[in-house]
Order: structure tokens, then C-alpha cells, then sequence
């Protein structure tokens, strides 16, 4: 399906809206894309795995869903920018932009694992802060939006292995938090926190020890459906609800 005919479609239905989700190529970004195409929203996908977007915007598509796959590394500001205004060339308008992506190359401190560090601050932190820089001024513009970022749990307790990694999440939260008391009413800003959950983040991780610890603490995770239902519960929030906050955990998570 071309862009124009996306563009038909989008506008033929009841209200969409046309929302980012970075880091839609597998995971919690791949079940949220389902799960808010299904609700009848314009899911625009980004990532950098292009073939693996192109695999899901099908799926969305045969399911009678819209999206539309576009490659995306949120590391880079000015991609991130051209990202935002090729949605404003294509469709008028960004109405949410959820801020996904991450990784998580878990150690501990001593083994001074610096690239891994660095990648986890860029992806993390650098990453939310382009999304926030592409997508806040057309929002402003509009008056109207939303903002929503993937957190953790690892932004309200620090586990060991995790100091860089839950500190990066320490600061999405500050960051989100920041955005929220500092917007105008018009604005909406949520940030979600997963416990533990099925996705690829512990494939990130290059510590051997770190990893086999992650795959024992990760049983009983929950399906990354169960926080596409909390995204989308914000999403459709009625006018003048504002989420700011979830927390999701399995029941078997302390804490």
C-alpha cells in the first residue's frame, strides 16, 4: 500500500490517530503497533530492521489494520526529524509518539563494560530526548498531543548487574516527568513502566553471567501484550484524562 493510499484510508476511518512507536520492530513496540491498529489507529512503524517492520506492517495489513513501516535509528536526531515531518508531509498531523526503543546490556560495575554503557545512555536517554525534540514542536503547533515513554521498573529500584541500565531508566522518568509539569494542557504525557516481560532487551545482553541471571529472573514474564493493553489504555483516555503513570508487573515480581 503506498503512503497516498494510507493516507485515503486513515482519513476514511472514525478519529484515528496517527501515532510513532519507536522500537516497533519486535517486542513490546510489535504488540502495541497490533494491539493499537486492531483499536483502528494509523501505527506508523520505526525501526532499524527494516525487514522485520515490513513482516509486521503486512501482518497489520492483512488484519485490515494501517501501517506503515519507515526506518528509524533514534540515536540519530536529525533521522528522528525527518521521520516526524515525513508523518506531517503524509498525514497532516502526529498525534501520539511513543517512546519504546531501548536496550539492555546488563554488568556490573567493576567489569567497566564502557561501550555497553555508552549504547544504553544513547539509546535510552539521547534516544527520548530526539523523539521529545522531533515530535513536541509539532505537537505545539497543533495544540495538540501525546508523548508516552517506556520506563521500567528498573526506574524505581536498582538490581545488581543493572546500576547503567536503571539509571538510564531513572532518567526517561525524570525526563517524562519534567515534560509533563513543564506542557501546556493540550498536552498529554504518560510513562510506562514494565516489570519483567517477554522481549529482546536480554538478547542485548553481552555479560554471560549477566545473562544467565536475567533468564532465571525472567521467568514468570509477562507477554508483551499485557503492557500494549496499558499503552493503549492511555492512548484512549478520554479528553482531559491525563495518565502519567503505570506500573505493570507479573504478580510473581517482588518488587
Amino acid at each position: 500500500m503506498t503512503t497516498t493510499a494510507i493516507a485515503r484510508q486513515a482519513t476514511s476511518q472514525t478519529a484515528p490517530k496517527i501515532i510513532l512507536i519507536t522500537g516497533a520492530s519486535s517486542g513490546i513496540g510489535a504488540a502495541t503497533a497490533r494491539q493499537l491498529a486492531a483499536d483502528g489507529h494509523v501505527v506508523v512503524l520505526g525501526a532499524r530492521r527494516r525487514d522485520r517492520l515490513d513482516q509486521l506492517a503486512a501482518e497489520i495489513r492483512e488484519n485490515g489494520g494501517v501501517a506503515y513501516p519507515i526506518t528509524l535509528d533514534i540515536t540519530d536526531l536529525e533521522r528522528t526529524r525527518g521521520v516526524v515531518q515525513h508523518i506531517i508531509d503524509e498525514f497532516g498531523r502526529l498525534d501520539v509518539l511513543i517512546n519504546n526503543a531501548g536496550v539492555m546490556p546488563l554488568s556490573t560495575l567493576e567489569q567497566a563494560r564502557v561501550q555497553d554503557w555508552n549504547r544504553m545512555i544513547d539509546v535510552n536517554i539521547r534516544g527520548v530526548l530526539h523523539g521529545i525534540a522531533a515530535a513536541q514542536p509539532v505537537m505545539r503547533e497543533q495544540k495538540g498531543g501525546h508523548i508516552i515513554t517506556l520506563a521500567s521498573t528498573g526506574a524505581h529500584e536498582v538490581l545488581p548487574s543493572a546500576a547503567v541500565y536503571c539509571g538510564t531508566k531513572y532518567a526517561v522518568r525524570a525526563i517524562t516527568e519534567g515534560l509533563r509539569l513543564e506542557s501546556e494542557p493540550w498536552m498529554r504525557v504518560t510513562t510506562i513502566c514494565p516489570g519483567v516481560t517477554e522481549s529482546e532487551l536480554a538478547d542485548t545482553i553481552t555479560d554471560p553471567e549477566a545473562a544467565a541471571a536475567m533468564r532465571e529472573y525472567r521467568a514468570g514474564a509477562l507477554p508483551a501484550s499485557a503492557i500494549a493493553q496499558a499503552i493503549c489504555y492511555a492512548v484512549s483516555a478520554e479528553e482531559g484524562v491525563d495518565v502519567n503513570e503505570i506500573i505493570v508487573r507479573p504478580v510473581t515480581q517482588r518488587p
